[in-house]
């Protein structure tokens, strides 16, 4: 868990859940690496997994878990990932549509309970 209690600045946490047919998962791990390698250059990147289910009831069979330092990068990551996807000619969510993958993504910042 990211913070800087000094600053104040708390750590921003995007995840993005899947459901990926088979038939679409070459195409789909590929977009992920590729979008992946666009998020790792840029400024306030701290980590990611890329995470593929193998138990379990649950409808995502894959899932991301970016970190950034915080909040504030958010929006420059969301544009140079839409440059990304421009200079590929693609439409993100038109794609996912068209490989049957489904989605689920939020972003949270890490939980502090206050003490009772």
């Amino acid at each position: 868990m990211s913070s800087n209690v000094k600053t104040g600045i708390v750590a921003l946490y995007r995840i993005n859940k899947f459901a990926v047919p088979t038939a679409a998962r070459a195409e789909f791990v590929e977009l992920v690496e590729k979008t992946l390698a666009v998020i790792r250059s840029q400024e306030g990147y701290v980590k990611d997994l890329f995470l593929e289910q193998h138990a379990g009831p649950g409808k995502f069979n894959f899932c991301t878990m970016i970190e950034f330092e915080s909040e504030e990068f958010a929006p420059k990551v969301a544009a140079a990932i839409g440059e990304f996807d421009k200079s590929l000619n693609i439409d993100r969510a038109a794609l996912m549509e068209k490989l049957g993958v489904q989605t689920d993504s939020a972003s949270y910042k890490s939980f502090q309970a206050t003490p009772a």
